[in-house]
């Protein structure tokens, strides 16, 4: 099983560029998609090509904002939205989809923002989403994809000690989130397989940041450790352009 996760920075614009022969090209079979930035209705639309797909979407409350969207060849068993916590689940920013042998939680975690303004309100959202995440993990394993918005370590971004602390995805409070998501028994895909090796996901569109390979990897596949020897690859499809993120895979036997 192929699945690719790519934070697309906004269904509307990148479907007028490479996009469906981007996706052609790789093949998915499962497509799990962060930051459509539109409604369900206009994400159906934008998609309307790709007919070989159930699609489901979840939409933020708020237009042109977050949201995000599973397209499975395959129909999953069932699909939910939201972690039921009411505080979060008015921006999109999970859908889990039940198949045989595992959960699929696709993410958008949220920015700690410009000045770190809603870092508090990232450290509760941690909480409560590895939560969520460990009671989906006592019936199947999880398979957990998306943009979670924190580099983990020095070797995940490339200008560490000036971001420290300073900017949003690079703080001890968003790092100690994401190790105590590991903590609960999550493999980072990446990172297991490719322990030294130096690749990002995210570049900003300012200061030629992706010529200059000015990266941040904040887009990731954490596995339920169960899973680790079912991967086959993981890897970061740097070559894909049409956001300012790069879309990444996993091939998993399951």
């Amino acid at each position: 099983m192929k699945i690719i996760s790519w934070n697309i920075n906004g269904i509307r614009a990148i479907t007028k560029k490479d996009f469906f022969e981007d996706i052609s090209k790789m093949d998915p079979d499962i497509l799990c998609l962060q930051e459509t930035k539109a409604q369900d209705g206009e994400v159906e639309e934008s998609l309307s090509e790709m007919t070989g797909y159930h699609q489901y979407y979840n939409s933020a409350d708020r237009k042109g904002y977050s949201g995000v969207a599973i397209l499975s060849k395959t129909k999953p068993i069932s699909i939910t939205n939201d972690m039921g916590i009411e505080e979060h689940d008015t921006e999109g920013r999970v859908q889990c989809a039940e198949f045989k042998n595992f959960y699929l939680v696709n993410v958008y975690v949220p920015n700690s923002g410009q000045e770190l303004v809603r870092l508090d309100y990232r450290q509760k959202w941690d909480v409560d989403f590895r939560n969520y995440l460990e009671n989906l993990k006592k019936m199947k394993p999880v398979i957990l994809c998306g943009d979670l918005n924190v580099a983990h370590q020095a070797i995940d971004l490339k200008n560490d000690k000036a971001n420290y602390n300073k900017t949003a995805g690079y703080t001890q409070i968003e790092i100690d989130g994401m190790d105590n998501l590991l903590d609960t028994g999550f493999v980072d895909s990446f990172r297991h397989f490719h322990p030294d090796t130096v690749a990002y996901t995210y570049w900003s569109y300012r200061f030629k940041a992706r010529e200059r390979n000015t990266g941040w990897r904040i887009d990731y596949f954490l596995v339920s450790d169960s899973l680790v020897d079912k991967i086959e690859k993981v890897e970061i499809l740097s070559e894909y352009y049409g956001s300012d993120h790069c879309p990444i895979q996993l091939k998993i036997e399951l």
